[in-house]
């Protein structure tokens, strides 16, 4: 530093070799009691913005003051202020300095702390080449930030879709403008298909810097995640109504996959129009068959078509008595409806099986969730041949005429027919639906048994009379009886002789007096 006069005022000349140990040692001089003061003494500025310091003294005892510095600086000028203004900064580190001369020839100097700035020309963001993306894959995404300084200051960060990801600082101390850049690895995800990403450039310049800190941010970079397909927000259970004309395509499901995938619905293995209406005969397992490139996916549905009741009866109905009440007539629908049975206009409690005297005619009353339908029936009731009395034993006398009548309860009337041994006094008529028996003059050949067999297409039913003949014994019996005397008169007689015979030719002879012969019993 040369010391100069020029006209009548002093003037510091400094070396530009000898200028920055001059300031160390005019800086710690101020830090020990360097009268002067810098207005602001740290600043941020814009590269090619304009600048204003001013550097003032509160000391009496000044010579002279001024700023030296590339560009801006001022003349040896009267204190108590000096101003360095520069109307575009232009230099990355000006680094001028404030000066002072005391009347004791003594000098110091003071420096303020500037922070030139310039924010990137441009941060794009890509994938180097790469994509698009395949799920499942590492990729990496590099955001290039042009032409920023100072870089140290320079904070990146990015986003996937508003959530950050990643932020990164730098540790150059270089101040003129570099080219920096970020590399986000990501795993991709087919969540990301269409997702964006972006980084954003923003330089921390502290207190003195600006109230929000400068950045630029990346045009979005959308990805393209390649994956295989599927079936989603599908149900597993879909219950609908036939009457709504429901189709599979009115499901909720929604194919997910890219490339976009094809969709085909199968029904019981067979390819089917997913727009055709469902009717009651569609229920069961859809499955929907999904691919692309990538792969496919089976997906499935179980279909419940519910309907309204209707009845597919017959107006006529034969039952055999006792059938099961249920197995009459049975409405078809989803869900089974409940099934009410009316007679004579008044609801009847189901019997569990059927009686003879249940035939009529019937109001069938079916209902669900879906409605309600009605159907009129005539039941008949068929039932076995049924005797009014059972089986019995008849007493008549011999030579009586006698009646024996058969009938039976059934439903079909039952055919009726006589099980005996026929005799020419006996004779068989019908009379409505009797069959009768008539034997004239009985005689014991017309005792016996009588069996009567009523028969119809339900069943049959056999019914026993023991007919007996009660005849004039005196006249019957004393006959008999005086026949067999005699034969056995004859018989001892004959018996006599023979023996007699034998006798006499062996010499042997017994005579029977005559009188002994009438004590002889017959």
């Amino acid at each position: 530093m040369l010391l100069v006069w020029m006209l009548g005022f002093p003037m510091l000349i400094f070396s530009v070799c000898g200028l920055q140990p001059q300031l160390q040692h005019a800086t710690k001089r101020n830090e020990t009691g360097c009268p002067l003061t810098l207005t602001p003494s740290e600043m941020v500025v814009r590269f090619g913005d304009p600048v204003l310091i001013n550097c003032s003294t509160s000391a009496t005892d000044v010579e002279g003051m001024g700023w030296e510095a590339p560009f801006g600086g001022t003349g040896f000028e009267r204190p108590p202020v000096v101003t360095w203004r520069v109307d575009k900064v232009e230099e990355w580190s000006p680094n001028p300095f404030c000066y002072v001369t005391l009347n004791d020839g003594s000098q110091c100097a003071v420096s303020p702390l500037i922070t030139v700035y310039k924010t990137p020309d441009s941060v794009p963001v890509s994938d180097m080449g790469r994509g698009p993306m395949v799920e499942g894959r590492e990729y990496d995404l590099k955001c290039d930030v042009i032409n920023v300084a100072p870089v140290q200051n320079l904070t990146v960060t990015w986003y996937r879709g508003n959530e950050t990801v990643l932020t990164q600082m730098f540790n150059d101390s270089t101040m003129t403008p570099v080219n920096a850049s970020s590399t986000l690895r990501i795993s991709t995800q087919r969540d990301y298909n269409g997702l964006t990403f972006r980084c954003e450039a923003e330089l921390h310049l502290g207190p003195k810097g600006p109230k929000f800190p400068p950045n630029v941010t990346s045009p979005p970079y959308t990805a393209v995640v390649l994956y295989k397909p599927f079936m989603e927000s599908c149900p597993d259970y879909v219950t609908v109504n036939e009457s709504a004309a429901f189709s599979i395509d009115m499901l909720s499901c929604q194919p997910d996959g890219n490339p976009f995938p094809t969709v085909q619905w199968f029904y019981e293995e067979k390819l089917i129009n997913p727009s055709r209406s469902l009717t009651r005969t569609d229920s069961g397992k859809y499955t929907a068959v999904v691919q692309n490139s990538r792969g496919r996916s089976n997906t499935s549905v179980h279909i419940t078509v519910e309907y309204s009741p209707s009845f597919t009866c017959k107006e006529h109905y034969e039952i055999t008595v006792n059938d099961k009440h249920q197995s009459i007539c049975e409405p078809v629908g989803l869900p089974t409806p409940t099934l009410t049975w009316f007679k004579d206009g008044k609801q009847m409690v189901s019997p569990q099986r059927w009686k003879k005297n249940d035939s009529g005619k019937y109001l069938l009353n079916a209902h669900n969730t879906h409605g309600t339908a009605e159907h009129t029936l005539y039941l008949e009731i068929l039932y076995s041949p049924e005797f009014k009395n059972g089986n019995e034993s008849k007493q008549v006398l011999q030579g009586e005429d006698v009646t024996l009548s058969c009938s039976a309860d059934s439903n079909p009337p039952s055919n009726i027919r006589w099980v005996y041994t026929p005799a020419v006094n006996s004779n068989v008529t019908n009379e409505g639906h009797q069959k009768i028996i008539t034997i004239t003059r009985a005689t014991s050949t017309n005792a016996g048994y009588y069996i009567c067999v009523a028969e119809n297409k339900v069943g049959r039913n056999t019914r026993f009379v023991t007919l007996m003949i009660k005849g004039n014994t005196s006249k019957v019996l004393f006959p008999a009886i005086w026949a067999f005397l005699t034969l056995l008169i004859i018989g001892l007689t004959l018996l006599v002789v023979y023996f007699h015979n034998r006798q006499k030719k062996r010499g042997q002879y017994n005579f029977v007096p005559v009188c002994q012969m009438s004590n002889i019993a017959i």
